[in-house]
């Protein structure tokens, strides 16, 4: 007898929950490009009535497909407790796109709409590129270790996400602690909050009201926060056919930051896609990639700049029990959030210490899942994946001038936050390799990444042949020490 249809319902409570930690990932992404873009010196006309809608476009379109793909998933496998992807524009392109892409061509070219164009050119092109991307996505997810991928997620988590808005948290102490305590208790050892009010919802009203009643946040938020309220429609334009031209003619220079870190968006896709599998939902992780680039190719269409991604704050939804309604809510508040200007509104009211939490507690779900998720003796591998990215974090925050502040810290961290993901996933495989005595694959994903620090997509600023020598020679030298104990293991199995 057929089992009979499941129930998947299009918003539940715990969809609060997972709504607000989206879209605090999401806002803190659009408020940091708008401060930024403002102080290379392009127009607000540009920012808030291009750049800004273009994204919201981008995550709408993402975030109602996920949903929609959501439903599709949990008819098929006949259950109701299915999480949508979460879908946005990751922080770690975000910041290459705008000291990368933007700052450079406001520099070249010394017009912002100029600037814009061209971006708006190459955002598209990356949307392109990972859309093909997606043929192999399949393949080199059977061929990486379960362990790397999740290894590398987590170190983006532990930096970029819980450490980060650990920071944050702490700005506020008072507030920020209590928060966090809420976080614990709700999210964590998931006690009910009163009124049974979500955990996230609870945790924002209460620490909202604190901030304003002890003086941590003043009066002059309000003014600030309605200063950019207006109407920006969510119109196509041609912004990204004329910076075609910009580009291929003049600024050819900017595709080799495009193409790495299109490889990066992609690969970072496949491993989120990857910890929602480990946490109990399958997608399949050419579609995911076909659809981010689709994503970012539709966002490029209405102005915007940024490549969008799945979310690493997926397996937290998943943790806080959300279905398919935070991320079509997410969508659709985003959507008029931009159209109307409410985003910097927002953004300016609720302090950040006190969402902050809420993130914290994204980027520990991440951590957790890459060990639940892998054999206790694949740990190592997961811990040394992780390690790549605090030089990543350093390089992201300082951009240009990391090479100076670092300098009296350590001479490697420059070369080792440049393609950090590429390395984490690489250094976690031949560790996972090497405890399973498979050292001729080991030897492979040595010689890879010493391919890879050859033509610059490692340790190297930019795309060059012989971009960094002598860590292709260290990989070499790592892939030949991996053949040598293959040939002395294949004696021992054979006694076996």
């Amino acid at each position: 007898m057929a089992a009979a249809g499941i129930h998947y319902p299009w918003y539940k409570k715990e969809d609060t929950d997972a709504f607000f930690a989206l879209f605090q990932n999401n806002i803190a992404n659009f408020v940091i490009i708008a401060i930024t873009m403002l102080g290379m010196g392009f127009p607000s006309s540009i920012v808030y009535g291009q750049v800004l809608p273009g994204a919201a476009v981008a995550v709408m379109a993402g975030n109602f497909y996920y949903a929609w793909s959501a439903s599709r998933l949990a008819r098929k496998e006949n259950r109701s407790d299915v999480t949508a992807l979460s879908y946005g524009i990751s922080t770690p392109v975000m910041f290459v796109f705008l000291f990368g892409v933007l700052l450079p061509a406001k520099q070249l070219t010394g017009d912002a709409e100029l600037a814009w164009k061209v971006a708006v050119a190459a955002c598209f092109i990356s949307g392109a590129i990972e859309a093909l991307i997606s043929i192999i996505g399949r393949w080199v997810q059977y061929h990486l270790p379960r362990a790397a991928m999740l290894g590398a997620v987590a170190g983006v988590a532990l930096t970029f996400i819980a450490g980060e808005m650990l920071f944050k948290t702490l700005e506020m102490p008072i507030i920020g602690l209590l928060v966090l305590g809420i976080i614990i208790v709700g999210l964590v050892a998931r006690v009910s909050m009163p009124f049974k009010l979500p955990t996230s919802l609870f945790a924002i009203v209460v620490g909202t009201a604190m901030a304003y009643l002890i003086g941590d946040a003043g009066s002059e938020r309000f003014s600030d926060a309605f200063t950019h309220l207006g109407f920006y429609p969510l119109l196509p334009n041609l912004a990204w056919f004329e910076g075609l031209g910009l580009l291929l003619t003049g600024m050819l220079a900017v595709l080799t930051v495009v193409l790495p870190i299109t490889l990066y968006n992609a690969i970072e896709t496949m491993n989120n896609v990857e910890a929602m599998e480990a946490a109990g939902d399958k997608y399949d992780v050419r579609e995911c990639q076909a659809v981010d680039g689709a994503g970012t190719m539709i966002g490029a269409l209405f102005g915007g700049v940024f490549p969008t991604t799945v979310y690493i704050a997926t397996v937290g939804a998943k943790w806080m029990g959300a279905g398919r309604g935070y991320s079509i809510l997410n969508g659709a508040v985003y959507a008029l959030a931009t159209m109307f200007g409410l985003i910097a509104a927002l953004a300016a009211i609720i302090p950040v210490s006190v969402v902050a939490p809420i993130l914290v507690f994204v980027g520990m779900s991440m951590i957790a899942t890459a060990f639940q998720a892998n054999d206790t003796r694949y740990y190592p591998a997961i811990a040394l994946a992780m390690l790549p990215y605090f030089a990543n974090y350093v390089m992201t925050r300082f951009n240009r001038g990391a090479g100076e502040v670092v300098s009296d810290i350590s001479s490697a961290i420059v070369v080792m936050g440049q393609g950090a993901m590429f390395m984490a996933i690489f250094l976690g495989a031949m560790t996972v390799s090497a405890i399973d005595h498979q050292f001729r694959r080991a030897a492979a994903f040595a010689l890879i990444a010493a391919g890879f620090s050859f033509v610059g997509l490692m340790h190297a600023p930019q795309l060059a042949f012989n971009a960094a020598p002598e860590f292709v020679m260290g990989y070499l030298a790592m892939a030949l020490l991996f053949t040598y104990f293959s040939f002395q293991e294949a004696p021992r199995q054979r006694r076996s």
